[in-house]
């Protein structure tokens, strides 16, 4: 057994086995994977083995659609037959709304060439009889999909990564991780087998590693516990049971009629698929507990739990109506299992938060399903720098430290149950609210705030009636224009008309001061720095030459900066900061500091032609009538100021594109400003405003934002942010960048889209019926008064007045290619003076 490997991958499930395949197959010499039992002793050996190529997010359906491709080969390369049964996967509708989601995830599914069809009930009917469709109003059919036998897939990886060089080594259990600053020491316990039970020997090995891969399912919270992190993947119990033969299901098929493809009943919350001769129920119920909290017991193995019958009743019966000859086919067998979650349903993979060269590769409710595009597009991240896709929604840095073990379990239940559940793009879960919330959470829920969440913070989308039901914002939710949608219109009105308020206390912010600061952070990021008492736009790159970051950078002195970045991604930028800073001290840099003083400040941005006006009723001055003109706080400018009591580091920046200022100031005063600005603004129109108008207005002035235009599978100048580049310093990732060259462009368009809904920004862009780009985010234009959108098209699309088309709910409208910052391109509006 070897004992210093590039790469050590711990656990030998599906997605470990994966992982090691690829690492070889990238070119890495001398990978390792450890198993404290046997191969697919986990999750891996009971699960349903189901393929669906659905999928709402953008990475993970490009990492489903790689999985049942890669499937499909590796027969003729290992010799062993993985059980691919590709029957198809229907998902029935018998709602609108559901066709709806459909109709949206079509176009999803086109911008990753995903292949699929829809059908009528009668279509269904014609070729599976034996389906009740009278219910229905359609399907969604992927034909290229169905399931696999989950041991035999994953046996086929591990000889294809033997044949590879990789060392697969059983019954060694990982007992403590140790980085020394150039690798890790990883020690492990050898297990012996008495009696049944897999039980430790005492007899320690050492591997020496470059990097580490975690793949540990079920025992997460172990692997979190030995690496002091958190990781918050817990397992919550699946069932699913196996009925006896059905007569009329053998009779169909002895008649030479094809298997049935994998049947998913959206609405009643099942699949269902043939299992010799029976049928294989798998129900997402309510109230399916989590399990194993704190880790997996040492005598746990390849074990169940009881089955809960009860629990499952409303889903049994169901099937029982989609296909009624399954009322006397009894019941043969039954599976409740563990199956790790987590919060969103997505995994965790990626680099581990505040660890070097730790990957993970946890937290896979469809671990079949992702395990061979998570080893294809993780090995690119780890051999590469960077995959060809934006893998940013699987980072595990999405979730905060704030996160506790109480709030996982929650959140993963939860998740369970929303598996069927519509998957409205404005969809708020509603489990383990409210949490982190501003001190003006009250009074904005007085004024009729309906609230989302990032990153564990609530802050209103929008302003509904102040009288409305509690579940006013969850019964306005749709995938067209919900109840919400004229109050979210009226607020982006108000900012172009007269004034909004918006409390984005949310975002993150960081001190970075010393020394050392000036020449780190012009390293750190691509544009030039401001000078003291300004502020810049600029990015932080990844080494592979794609954006990391976007930040707004204010320059408080010589040496020491605020900086100010997405308020979804505070953990994610908070490692990246730090890691590069310890980068840059290592090779010689001067001492800084870097804070996150992110709970520390509330920000408000006040916005709109009045927005000097209503400032001007609350500023303390020895001049106040000029302190906030041109003169004196011109655009691009900070200063301190005080509004009233309040002591407040303003910016004079808007991202709605009108004049106004964010104003940063101590969280303590947050409930007094609030109030002031709320009994200024009454005298000059001002509304609050929410998320959404804001994610409105800011797509009228062309403003990328991070996780939608901005990620790590494009570069700045692709996004069309040159000016925000100095190609005459020296930065990182700056030869990748330009080695990359241009390979797609970002655009505005504006969209003569339908009536009843507008764009998503998920949807594809298209020339004569052919897929040339996809959206990257999307809505209404009180400017234009049509939809608007933002995203990617190939350079030669790029130029205004291009003729293109968006795919909206299932019908082609014309868009076409407008200026960058169609609203106000002069930026007139942004310098009003007064």
């Amino acid at each position: 057994m070897k004992t210093h490997v590039k790469a050590l991958v711990v656990g030998g499930g599906a997605v470990g086995c994966s992982i090691a395949y690829h690492l070889a197959k990238a070119g890495w010499k001398d990978v390792m994977l450890v198993e404290r039992d046997e191969l697919t002793a986990g999750s891996t050996w009971h699960a349903a083995g189901l393929l669906p190529l659905f999928n709402m997010g953008y990475a993970t359906t490009h990492i489903h659609k790689y999985s049942v491709d890669f499937y499909k080969t590796l027969e003729a390369e290992t010799g062993l037959n993985a059980g691919f049964s590709i029957c198809g996967n229907l998902r029935m509708a018998q709602t609108q709304e559901r066709m709806d989601e459909y109709l949206l995830y079509s176009s999803i599914a086109e911008t990753a060439d995903v292949y699929h069809e829809f059908l009528t009930p009668k279509e269904m009917k014609d070729r599976w009889p034996l389906l009740n469709t009278d219910d229905l109003i359609g399907a969604l059919f992927h034909p290229q999909d169905g399931y696999i036998n989950p041991a035999d897939v994953t046996q086929a990886m591990a000889k294809g990564a033997r044949q590879r060089g990789v060392e697969i080594v059983r019954k060694l259990q990982v007992n403590a991780y140790k980085w020394t600053g150039s690798e890790w020491i990883v020690t492990l316990e050898k297990m012996v087998d008495k009696g049944g039970n897999l039980v430790g020997s005492g007899e320690m090995v050492d591997i020496h590693a470059e990097h580490v891969v975690t793949a540990t399912g079920n025992h997460a919270q172990r692997t979190a516990q030995l690496l002091g992190i958190k990781i918050p993947a817990i397992p919550v119990e699946h069932q699913f049971i196996v009925t006896e033969p059905d007569p009329a299901l053998l009779a169909y098929r002895e008649a030479g009629n094809p298997e049935h493809p994998v049947l998913r009943d959206s609405d009643s919350k099942w699949y269902v698929r043939e299992e010799r001769g029976g049928w294989i129920l798998g129900p997402y119920e309510r109230g399916a507990p989590a399990c194993f909290r704190h880790g997996v017991p040492d005598t746990f193995r390849a074990d169940l739990f009881p089955l809960d019958l009860e629990r499952i009743e409303e889903e049994y019966m169901s099937m029982i109506h989609r296909i009624p000859t399954t009322e006397t086919a009894g019941l043969k067998d039954d599976f409740n299992g563990p199956i790790c979650y987590t919060p969103d349903g997505n995994p965790l993979v990626g680099p581990a938060p505040g660890l070097r060269n730790m990957w993970l590769a946890e937290g896979f409710s469809f671990g079949i399903t992702a395990a061979g595009g998570t080893g294809y597009y993780l090995a690119q991240m780890m051999v590469e720098g960077e995959a060809e896709i934006d893998m940013a929604s699987l980072d595990p840095k999405r979730y905060g430290q704030w996160m506790t073990n109480e709030w996982a379990v929650k959140k993963n239940e939860e998740c369970y149950e929303h598996v069927f559940i519509l998957h409205h793009p404005d969809e708020e879960r509603e489990a383990a609210r409210p949490l982190r919330t501003t001190p003006n959470y009250d009074a904005q829920i007085a004024e009729g705030a309906q609230m989302g969440q990032v990153n564990g913070w609530e802050r209103p989308n929008y302003y509904g009636p102040k009288d409305a039901p509690s579940n006013f914002d969850h019964e306005s939710r749709s995938f067209r224009r919900g109840a919400w949608w004229q109050y979210a219109k009226e607020e982006a009105e108000a900012i172009r008309n007269t004034a909004g308020l918006i409390d984005a206390s949310a975002f993150t912010k960081h001190l970075v001061r010393g020394p050392g600061a000036t020449a780190f952070l012009d390293m750190f990021t691509c544009n030039k720095l401001p000078k003291v008492g300004r502020i810049n736009l600029t990015y932080a790159l990844t080494p592979a030459g794609t954006t990391r970051t976007e930040y707004t950078i204010v320059r408080l002195a010589e040496e020491e900066y605020y900086l100010i970045s997405a308020g979804a991604w505070t953990d994610y930028d908070v490692d990246y900061l730090k890691k590069s800073a310890e980068d840059f001290r290592a090779a010689g840099g001067d001492y800084l500091d870097i804070h996150d003083i992110t709970t520390q400040w509330g920000v408000f941005a006040l916005a709109g032609p009045n927005a000097r006006a209503i400032l001007n009723e609350l500023v303390v001055d020895a001049e106040p009538e000029t302190v906030l003109s041109n003169k004196r706080f011109p655009w691009l400018s900070m200063r301190n100021i005080e509004l009233g009591m309040c002591p407040v580091r303003a910016v004079r920046v808007a991202y709605t594109g009108e004049l106004g200022w964010e104003l940063h100031f101590p969280i303590e005063f947050s409930r007094y400003l609030w109030k002031a600005l709320n009994e200024a603004g009454a005298k000059h129109g001002m509304k609050l405003v929410g998320a959404r108008a804001q994610n409105w207005l800011r797509q009228e002035k062309s403003y990328r934002a991070f996780g939608n235009e901005l990620g790590r599978d494009a570069t700045p100048l692709e996004a069309g942010l040159n000016r925000f580049v100095d190609l005459e310093k020296d930065f990182t990732g700056k030869q990748a960048m330009l080695d990359k060259g241009i390979r797609a462009m970002c655009v505005t368009l504006l969209i003569d889209g339908p009536e009843d809904a507008d764009t998503w920004g998920r949807e594809a862009i298209k020339l004569d019926g052919e897929k040339v780009g996809r959206l990257t985010s999307g809505g209404y234009s009180v400017a234009f008064g049509k939809q608007i959108g933002m995203g990617y098209v190939r350079p030669d699309l790029a130029e205004p007045g291009t003729k293109l088309s968006v795919r909206i709910l299932g019908q082609d409208y014309p868009a076409e290619v407008t200026v960058d910052s169609p609203h106000d391109p002069e930026n007139v509006r942004i310098r009003m003076n007064g």
